[in-house]
């Protein structure tokens, strides 16, 4: 039997070339749409003779459907994330996140592709409800990237029931891991403190650092995406991906300084523009629909984290 053909756009990001890896493994042919803007060469670097690059942007519906073509699976990785980045730029944000996502559907609908898993985002939620998180609370966006990912993830839906073919959402919450860009001036949490701390410098924490956060190590969502990809009666779904376990800001710093072995020295600033308060997942509903277990809690993958960053300086 041949491999199967599968896309990941986004496949230089962080999220995305750990997927990449994780599909190498299993055998498929995998091959990778990206423009390079957030993604890094680099993480590709050592697999560039395994998997097959179309570099492209996918607000250009061209590069998106030469690169859908002749694959079975698609996994949509591809975004510009980050919160902080759509308060500044909200209009390049929604481009990039709605129109980019329409047109992986466009192009998986017209090449007409098994499936399209998409990543989508906790920050659906945003504030209200309790917690935690369950799929079937009534989403409130706060900031306009959370917005832009409830969008994309609405047409998967619509395109799930209109069209002859199937997708699935993936709510990721605060993912961290290898690959992860610790000196990005929007890099996430958990990298740009181990960095920090590690070089004996302080972390500025936005607000109280009581605000709590659900961190999920990569190899999870990787594993969720798999999952996804092949489980049965998840056609228009969307599912939390998470641990289930949430932890506050100053309780992951300490943790962080405790593994580097120096202390972990804050400088507290306003909290930040549509900044969510408390993340927490239920993650019932991926266990029964896709088998989805997380493998990795969050200390230890934190440990991983630290290791991967200090060995690579």
């Amino acid at each position: 039997m041949s491999a199967r053909v599968v896309l990941v756009t986004g496949g230089a990001g962080f999220i995305g070339s750990n997927l990449v890896r994780a599909l190498l493994r299993k055998g498929d042919r995998v091959r990778v749409l990206d423009n390079f803007s957030t993604g890094s060469r680099e993480n590709l670097a050592p697999l560039l003779g395994d998997v097959e690059v179309v570099e492209g942007d996918l607000r250009s519906y061209e590069r998106v459907h030469a690169a859908v073509r002749g694959t079975e699976v698609v996994f949509h990785q591809g975004a510009l994330p980050s919160v902080p980045r759509s308060v500044q730029d909200p209009l390049t944000t929604t481009a990039v996140n709605i129109e980019g996502t329409l047109n992986v559907l466009l192009a998986a609908r017209d090449e007409h592709v098994g499936r399209v898993v998409n990543a989508s985002s906790s920050s659906v939620y945003g504030n209200s409800g309790v917690l935690p998180r369950t799929e079937d609370q009534s989403p409130d966006p706060i900031s306009p990237y959370a917005v832009a990912k409830l969008a994309a993830e609405r047409f998967c839906t619509s395109f799930s029931r209109v069209y002859a073919m199937e997708t699935v959402s993936l709510r990721y919450f605060n993912v961290f891991g290898p690959l992860q860009d610790p000196n990005s001036q929007y890099a996430a949490v958990v990298p740009r403190f181990i960095r920090l701390i590690a070089d004996g410098r302080p972390v500025t924490v936005h607000g109280d650092g009581e605000q709590s956060r659900d961190f999920t190590f990569v190899d999870n969502v990787v594993e969720a995406n798999l999952l996804a990809a092949e489980a049965p009666g998840v056609n228009g779904m969307s599912l939390n991906i998470a641990t289930g376990v949430s932890e506050t800001i100053n309780r992951a710093t300490d943790l962080i300084g405790e593994m580097v072995g120096l202390p972990a020295e804050r400088v507290f600033v306003d909290a930040q523009p549509a900044d969510v308060r408390a993340s927490l997942a239920d993650i019932s509903e991926a266990r029964r629909m896709l088998g989805y277990s997380p493998a990795v809690p969050f200390a230890e993958g934190l440990r991983r984290t630290i290791d991967n960053i200090l060995r690579d300086g």
